[in-house]
């Protein structure tokens, strides 16, 4: 028996089912033996708690209880309505600092205008050699923005230019 014919003879015990519905069910109970049982099992389950429910009281009345849900609505929908107070910066970081930044982005767009080679300034690497041997030469490329720091050993320069090996450092 599927799960919606149980529910149909449950409707059935309780009186839930329209008078045609529940003719229908009594011509099936009255053919099938397995529909009666459970009918019966269905009886025995109702007639077993009746005596046993427990009984539940309301402290208060029904149109009390519906009043009080009433009241609650009514100041839920005032407190919606009623405008909210905002922080200081919520009423006036919009106001002041806004145009603070945009004054400032200003500024600082003149200052790049007035004076266009400090934002281009040379970066001239700074070298510390280790050694007082040692030496080196910078080669800077404005143009591709090169930099080249040739090293050499000066004791060997002195003696011989062709057997010294230069080291050679690129940066970009």
């Amino acid at each position: 028996m599927n799960e919606e014919a149980q529910f149909k003879l449950q409707a059935y015990l309780d009186g839930e089912l329209p008078a045609g519905e529940s003719a229908g069910v009594q011509e099936w109970l009255a053919r099938d033996p397995e529909a009666r049982a459970l009918l019966a099992e269905l009886q025995n389950t109702n007639a077993a708690l009746a005596g046993h429910e427990a009984e539940v009281k309301l402290p208060e009345t029904r149109d009390f209880f519906w009043s009080k849900i009433e009241r609650e609505i009514g100041r839920q929908s005032v407190a919606a309505t009623a405008p909210s107070r905002k922080s200081f910066w919520a009423r006036w970081g919009w106001r002041g600092l806004v145009p603070a930044g945009g004054f400032a982005a200003v500024c600082l767009l003149a200052l790049h205008l007035a004076n266009p080679g400090a934002a281009s300034a040379e970066f001239v690497p700074e070298l510390e050699l280790a050694s007082d041997d040692m030496g080196a030469y910078t080669y800077r490329n404005q143009e591709d923005g090169l930099t080249m720091i040739w090293l050499y050993d000066r004791s060997s320069a002195a003696q011989s230019a062709q057997s010294s090996t230069p080291a050679i450092l690129a940066s970009k």
